[in-house]
């Protein structure tokens, strides 16, 4: 039988500091963004107010985040059930809070290092390769407040110092790391990518523009480090990429999303990766009114360190229409657009469609052709356990099984694909809504969205499914 996978091919999964750790103020960690963005399905509402400024109101509003699963006690633990599924790799933050609190310190938070040297070397120990991400949505809080997010120069010298500091600490024995999680997601819910709210700039192009400049600065500046500090170091970027399709066949439409796919999907990559800004850019801005402040030598430091591979995020496509605003809408889509009659949609109305990945994989592949990974990937979803806590999740386990098909033809095709990491291994608090019940896991962890519960882990239906996969490379889907 023909091999679907290369060997070598890491299969693992994925989380951010931010949603599983918990212990929010312990060991000298500081206050991050996300630290002071409530829970609940209104999350993202709340955080688009006018009125949002950060400050933490506990009268009106819960904090999920400040518990999480308990994860920075209780990793090795969980690592240890990541190894029995068989994970080759572990997708995990560093939260910058542990490391420099404020996020302007000039010596590091010796705590924060050795927690995460112990993560680390329990990943080593269970024969997993970590994969690390140095900025996953958990900008220090002080950070936003005194220089409005990454729209301030003076993130980059800060954020520059907290890379050197764990690349250099934790370079020899980490080869994979990734600069920026989902940093296209700026055109989506700035806050959280860029520390931005509608009072500092999230719904004005200029203020998001000149942070994703700032930001790819940053990202060169990690690179060169990295590559100074190990030259076997290999560090991506990380984009939100959603497959766009035109609503019809109308030509207008077609170039709407030509348009999007160019703005939202590869504008981040561009840079990141061809090390310059591209062609359309310059439109771009002008058609927004942005006028970018690239001070000497940041062209130059962008066309020298590019990143050598790319991993994505993949959940969902979106249908993109300009000639029918009276179209249904997909109410739910994270990413918004039109209701795509082919597909079915998860409990929160994200489109399902593994076809669309097998097309994101040539399309990016396509265009760059360097490396690419799929660092997120995964079905949130009301689990319900039985009297034993066990979670019969055909429905992940079928979603999970359509897209790794998808990325085995991918393969097929020609593409070059590292890795996969489904998000999110563990259940964990959601990005989107800081709930608990939209599960992610092949772990059951029992807590509910307030985060009362034993906090107990239980292996789901699609742990031992997952478990199949890893050990025969994706050859067995069930």
């Amino acid at each position: 039988m023909k091999e679907r996978f290369p060997q070598g091919f890491m299969w693992g999964g994925a989380t951010a500091a931010n949603q599983v750790e918990g212990a929010y103020d312990k060991d000298g960690k500081g206050l991050s963004i996300v630290d002071a963005i409530p829970g609940g399905k209104a999350r993202l509402s709340i955080v688009s107010s006018p009125e949002f400024d950060f400050s933490l109101d506990t009268e009106r509003y819960t904090y999920p985040n400040h518990k999480g699963i308990d994860h920075y006690h209780r990793f090795r633990e969980d690592i240890a059930l990541f190894a029995e599924m068989g994970f080759k790799c572990y997708r995990f933050s560093i939260a910058w809070t542990r490391i420099y609190p404020n996020g302007v310190e000039q010596q590091p938070n010796e705590a924060g290092l050795n927690h995460y040297q112990q993560v680390i070397d329990t990943c080593i120990a269970h024969g997993i390769e970590p994969v690390i991400t140095i900025s996953h949505y958990e900008m220090p809080l002080h950070l936003a407040n005194a220089f409005g997010g990454w729209q301030g120069r003076e993130v980059i010298g800060h954020f520059e110092r907290f890379a050197r500091t764990v690349l250099e600490r934790f370079g020899q024995q980490v080869k994979y790391w990734m600069t920026f999680n989902e940093i296209n997601s700026a055109f989506h819910f700035p806050i959280m990518s860029q520390g931005l709210t509608v009072k500092t700039g999230a719904l004005e192009p200029q203020a998001k523009f000149q942070a994703l400049h700032n930001q790819f600065v940053a990202s060169s500046l990690a690179v060169k480090i990295a590559h100074e500090t190990n030259p076997e170091i290999k560090i991506g970027c990380m984009i939100l990429y959603a497959t766009s399709y035109g609503f019809d066949c109308n030509p207008v439409n077609q170039l709407a999303a030509l348009k999007e796919r160019q703005s939202s999907d590869f504008y981040c990559a561009d840079v990141q990766v061809g090390g310059k800004y591209p062609y359309y850019a310059k439109s771009l801005w002008q058609s927004l009114g942005v006028k970018l402040d690239i001070q000497p030598g940041d062209l130059e430091l962008l066309k020298a360190h590019p990143v050598d591979y790319i991993g994505f995020s993949y959940y969902m496509s979106r249908t993109i229409y300009a000639t029918n605003p009276e179209a249904a809408a997909a109410h739910g889509n994270l990413l918004g657009g039109a209701r795509n009659p082919f597909l079915e949609a998860s409990d929160w109305g994200w489109e399902i469609d593994p076809t669309g990945l097998r097309i994101a994989l040539n399309e990016l592949y396509d265009r760059y052709e360097k490396p690419l990974f799929i660092v997120e990937n995964g079905l949130g979803a009301i689990d319900k356990p039985d009297e034993n806590h066990y979670v019969a999740d055909d429905y992940r386990i079928n979603y999970l099984r359509q897209h790794i098909n998808a990325m085995a033809e991918a393969v097929e095709d020609g593409v070059d694909l590292m890795g996969y990491t489904p998000w999110g291994c563990i259940d964990l608090v959601s990005m989107s809504t800081g709930e608990m019940s939209k599960r992610y896991g092949m772990i059951y962890v029992d807590l509910d969205d307030n985060i009362n519960g034993t906090g107990d882990r239980y292996r789901k239906k699609s742990f031992h499914w997952y478990k199949q996969v890893i050990a025969t490379n994706g050859q067995d889907l069930g």
